[in-house]
């Protein structure tokens, strides 16, 4: 007799190139755990259901336990045959048990099975993810309670724009992983369906109590349609889609600070501990670690890709082609999580150079501030725009800081400057009159990080 859970049918041998070619063991035996606590569900659900007796299914919940614990300890020995990680178990399982192993199957498929092993393993790893982003916005939201009174240039286009406290910088990438912990949480509740007792692709038809079930693993519902059920895979586009946006926000972080901490720059010093040296210029420092996480953002990019494309031409119900689902999941969460934990260790360890960003602020940056003061005085904002335009040509002309104009200057300019134009020049003064909800000023910066402290807490 074949051992394989699907021989029966067939005599003739498969080409070995085939059996490796087939095989997913190597991938999915990650998910030992899951299934087998799957399948200890199912043998009580089968007895339930008066398919097997409450002795046989505890046998078997007994034997499972007993192939976990195999897997624990490092002892479980996979063989030439074990194609999958449901073969590799319920192979085990026989040898320990014999017939009576036989019975854990009697109206589940590999489809469904998967499908729940799948959902039950992410939905662990979406705790763990959780934690790590919460842990990386709040060291965000930290230093910029700490680090408040540092002003930088801020940027549009990678030019020099206006002032801006860089405690708002930090927290612009915070509410970005704010929203990730948000799509996080939304996408989690769809995760949490169970697929379990849709069989192959008809249903169960020995009346397992699918609500029970589900409560024995902890789901939240289950999925209302076998054919849906057993090749809805959504839920790990989904979870792509939010592993490849998430990983976008972690590279433009790192991108920000391979430039702020080139020595063009140098706004910020990296800690050694995230950074490397070059194997032939023992003077280099390089940000290794900032630059790894742009790269990662690739790859898991280009598996939610690749995955997209597998999906979109499949017809109804189960096909082979999703055993490919699992190795871009796979390879996404590990990468998402180690991610999230050296950007964490990035941002925490890093030094802000107070001095060097405050001396790469130029009066130049003031000039929206000198528009805004003629608004103030009543002049039309697209007239007050050409005028602080005019007076950056003529500080340029003059070879002189906008902030060396005198008021005669600026008056030849337009006749509502005042003498008190020499207040505008002032960094801090320009921050502080962005005093708007969301806006750089200190009050509304404080006020970002008590909403983040508060959505952390909650």
């Amino acid at each position: 007799m074949s051992s394989k859970l699907w021989g029966g049918r067939f005599t003739g041998k498969t080409d070995p190139l085939m059996e490796k070619f087939n095989a997913s063991i190597n991938f999915d035996k990650r998910l030992w755990a899951v299934d087998i606590r799957g399948s200890q569900a199912y043998a009580r659900a089968l007895a339930r259901s008066g398919i097997i007796t409450s002795g046989e299914a505890e046998q078997l919940v007994a034997g499972l336990a007993q192939v976990a614990g195999e897997w624990q300890r490092g002892e479980f020995t996979l063989q030439p045959g074990d194609e999958d990680i449901h073969t590799a178990n319920e192979r085990r399982l026989t040898e320990l048990l014999g017939a009576v192993a036989g019975k854990l199957h009697t109206g589940r498929s590999r489809n469904d099975q998967i499908a729940t092993d799948v959902r039950l393993w992410l939905r662990e790893e979406i705790v763990a993810l959780r934690q790590h982003v919460h842990q990386l916005i709040s060291v965000a939201t930290e230093r910029a309670a700490v680090e408040i009174d540092i002003l930088m240039p801020g940027y549009t286009h990678l030019q020099p724009a206006q002032p801006i406290r860089w405690s708002h910088w930090l927290l612009g990438h915070a509410w970005a992983w704010q929203r990730d912990a948000q799509r996080l949480d939304e996408l989690a509740a769809r995760v949490n369906v169970m697929p379990l007792g849709n069989g192959a692709l008809a249903g169960n038809p020995f009346a397992i109590d699918r609500l029970q079930l589900a409560a024995d693993l902890d789901f939240a519902g289950i999925t209302p349609n076998s054919l849906d059920g057993v090749s809805d895979r959504d839920f790990i586009a989904e979870f792509l889609f939010w592993a490849t946006l998430t990983m976008l926000h972690l590279s433009r972080l790192a991108e920000d600070l391979v430039i702020y901490s080139s020595r063009e720059f140098s706004f910020v010093k990296l800690a050694d501990a995230y950074s490397t040296g070059s194997s032939l210029m023992p003077q280099k420092k390089n940000p290794d670690a900032l630059e790894l996480l742009r790269g990662k953002s690739g790859r898991v990019l280009g598996g939610m890709t690749g995955l997209m494309a597998t999906l979109k031409g499949l017809p109804t119900s189960y096909n082979k082609d999703l055993q490919e689902d699992k190795e871009p999941l796979f390879d996404a969460v590990d990468n998402l999580s180690g991610s999230l934990q050296i950007a964490c260790g990035v941002l925490s360890t890093l030094t802000p150079n107070v001095a060097l960003m405050r001396a790469a602020l130029s009066p130049e940056m003031l000039a929206t501030d000198l528009a805004e003061y003629l608004v103030r005085k009543g002049v039309p904002f697209r007239e007050t725009h050409h005028v602080a335009g005019a007076a950056v040509q003529m500080a340029e002309v003059q070879g002189v800081p906008l902030s060396e104009l005198t008021v005669e200057d600026l008056q030849r300019l337009h006749h509502a400057f005042e003498a008190d134009v020499s207040a505008i020049w002032d960094f801090e003064h320009s921050v502080e009159t962005r005093d708007v909800a969301g806006g750089t000023s200190r009050r509304a910066v404080l006020d970002q990080i008590e909403q983040l402290r508060s959505w952390l807490n909650r």
